[in-house]
């Protein structure tokens, strides 16, 4: 037990780490681009702000979150998504005052209890960006644009984007009525999650995966057909925001999104892997979450999240390669001890200037050293014994061209910087 990582956790060893890095750095590059700045937030907080936030009817809740009673007596979660704490750092922070929109992103490790699989573990970790303060359908166009630029510049280019609204308190609540009046007619058909939903929160019956609910509800009322003429007018411009920016997109009346505290427009983003579709980013319009976590009326928020195992793992299916950038640019093979004692002032020099260094550190032969630069793909390498300390000079090679030259060991730190 000791040396096996909990299930549903997972080492990212160096082999791997890059790849991490790469997607990582190309997110906060992008999200610069966009006015974004990152926010970070703890890896825990308060239970309560996820049952108000992502609501009591919800999966996550109900069965997924890691929560536990500390030392205080206090109720604590580790955080099962990235939103919440987002914007209960915007209240106590009170960015609101700030001039407006707020323009965020992060990247950060969440948790949440269930069945790992490929692409999905039980501590994860998710890319989002949150928009607040601005209620315009424009804002929605800009969330959506940040997204696909990402997925275009990490390679993913067969990607659909689709878009649906899922309404307002006001056309949702008379939406809902027509809806559990539907479903109460089809109770006898119903799984049994959807009969518990169908009452505390029906909308959630369209996103039920159950084969036998999916059959017999074909004809269930969507939202998108019952929203008021304030939430059109919002669709129609982000449609037409979306078409003025060629991203091509299609209206899915079944994207409700799993978490409660959605409005108006939701969207998922969709890679055609090689022989399979894989949900790469999802997220949508969350008015009134601020004001429901208890910070100010009318401030409104928009958001996604990219979860970066699923990114890596369809990243991988499409045969999108992430070149190593960590190759060591020299390697100082040493004979003997005064060698190997001389080879730490050139060591410490050459790093001082910012040039990756190693040398031996296990007293292996010359043979078995060059192996070892082999291996660990050095771009030059030089041999220091007796006869190079005799003559202040050594021998520099390019590993990939093989060129050699023969140079003052006080000019190697100068060669270098000219050739790398």
């Amino acid at each position: 037990m000791l040396t096996k990582a909990p299930r549903g956790t997972k080492d990212i060893t160096p082999k791997d780490a890059y790849k991490w890095n790469y997607v990582e750095n190309k997110f906060r590059e992008i999200c610069s681009l966009f006015g974004y700045e990152e926010m970070r937030t703890p890896i825990f907080e308060h239970t309560e702000l996820f049952k108000r936030s992502v609501g009591d009817t919800t999966d996550i809740v109900q069965k997924e979150m890691y929560s536990f009673t500390d030392k205080g007596e206090r109720d604590i979660t580790l955080k099962p998504e990235g939103t919440a704490g987002v914007v209960r750092a915007f209240i106590e922070n009170k960015l609101y005052a700030d001039t407006q929109p707020t323009k965020l992103f992060y990247i950060t490790p969440c948790f949440r209890y269930e069945r790992p699989q490929a692409g999905r573990q039980r501590q994860f970790h998710q890319f989002g960006i949150e928009a607040l303060g601005s209620d315009k359908p424009s804002l929605d166009a800009e969330v959506i644009a940040l997204a696909v630029q990402f997925f275009n510049e990490v390679g993913l280019k067969d990607l659909a984007v689709s878009i649906n609204s899922v309404g307002c308190p006001t056309c949702r609540a008379e939406y809902n009525a027509k809806l559990k009046e539907y479903l109460d007619a089809k109770s006898d058909v119903l799984c049994e999650t959807c009969l518990e939903r169908k009452d505390k929160n029906p909308m959630r019956v369209i996103d039920c995966k159950n084969p036998t609910c999916k059959e017999n509800l074909t004809d269930i009322p969507f939202m998108v057909d019952h929203i008021c003429d304030d939430c059109k007018d919002h669709f129609e411009k982000l449609q037409t925001y979306l078409k003025e920016m060629d991203i091509n997109f299609v209206v899915d009346k079944t994207i409700v999104r799993g978490l409660d505290y959605y409005k108006k427009t939701a969207f998922e983003i969709i890679s055609n892997d090689i022989g399979s579709q894989s949900t790469v980013c999802g997220g949508g319009r969350y008015d009134g979450l601020v004001e429901q976590l208890g910070g100010p009326k009318g401030v409104s928020g928009i958001g996604f999240a990219i979860g970066a195992e699923r990114l890596l793992l369809t990243m991988e299916n499409n045969n999108i390669e992430i070149e190593n950038p960590y190759a060591t640019d020299i390697f100082i093979v040493t004979i003997g001890d005064e060698a190997k004692t001389k080879s730490f002032k050139l060591l410490k020099d050459l790093r001082t200037n910012h040039i990756s260094a190693e040398n031996d550190h296990l007293d292996r032969s010359v043979k078995a050293q060059f192996k070892y630069s082999d291996k660990i793909n050095a771009k030059f390498t030089i041999v220091i014994g007796d006869d190079e300390l005799a003559n202040d000079t050594a021998t520099l090679k390019n590993m990939s061209t093989s060129e050699q030259i023969t140079i003052k060991l006080s000019e190697i730190v100068k060669e270098l910087k000219t050739r790398l």
